[in-house]
């Protein structure tokens, strides 16, 4: 995936719930399973991910780890540099802050439009990034969709009436509700790693808030009692 490509089409929504556990842990497992072999998110360390998803780390060594990784190294690849531009074209990108820098949105939207496109080295496309040298990874789950309707959407680029020009042509392993909740997933963990500090700072910031509505509490009583003579 190439960050530098930009898209000011319209994007389908995705609600982020970073406090749904459940959902940022089959994330993780989605992304180590399916991104992790090309995309590093070498600012995530397993042991803080495992910290934060409440993941021990028999679990982690045994389900999200491959190889000779400890639980205190980074979320690097094996794949040296020289050979992810030989096999395409370009490096892969570290996905560590991908979600601050695309947005749920634009992640949410990429991943629902992939089609068959026979003119590029892969056979893939996808609306909201015209000619994308990454290819499908999630084809098993989702399908093969083609594109339909071109002569009414005037281009490849997203649309809001994207179903209307995308049609699937292989069924895959999930249905249509299931794949949705696997992209959701997947995005909402994304957007975790790109600022997990946020998972804590939510927690802090309702004790903030509860401190301050004592304070003022006790602020407004103490003022009450100073200015009583004058009143």
């Amino acid at each position: 995936m190439d960050v530098s490509a930009t898209s000011e089409s319209k994007l389908m929504h995705m609600d982020v719930d970073l406090s749904d556990q459940q959902s940022l842990q089959r994330g993780a497992k989605i992304f180590v399973n399916y991104c992790l072999s090309c995309h590093s998110a070498a600012y995530m360390r397993y042991n803080r991910m495992g910290e934060d998803l409440k993941i021990s780390d028999d679990i982690l060594k045994e389900n999200l780890m491959f190889g000779a990784d400890k639980v205190g190294d980074v979320m690097n690849i094996s794949m040296r540099h020289e050979d992810s531009i030989n096999y395409f074209g370009v490096a892969p990108p570290d996905l560590s802050v991908i979600a601050r820098s695309r947005g749920p949105d634009w992640l949410y939207t990429y991943f629902q439009t992939f089609y068959v496109d026979d003119s590029r080295p892969f056979g893939i496309n996808n609306l909201v990034y015209k000619d994308v040298a990454m290819p499908h990874v999630l084809w098993e789950l989702q399908g093969m969709q083609r594109l339909v309707h071109l002569e009414e959407t005037g281009s490849v680029y997203y649309n809001p009436n994207y179903k209307n020009s995308l049609e699937l042509v292989t069924t895959g392993k999930q249905t249509e509700k299931e794949y949705d909740r696997t992209v959701h997933d997947l995005v909402n963990y994304l957007v975790y790693i790109g600022e997990p500090i946020k998972l804590k700072r939510t927690k802090i910031g309702v004790w903030v808030m509860f401190y301050l509505f004592i304070f003022l509490v006790v602020a407004y009583m103490l003022k009450k009692d100073y200015w009583q003579d004058i009143h």
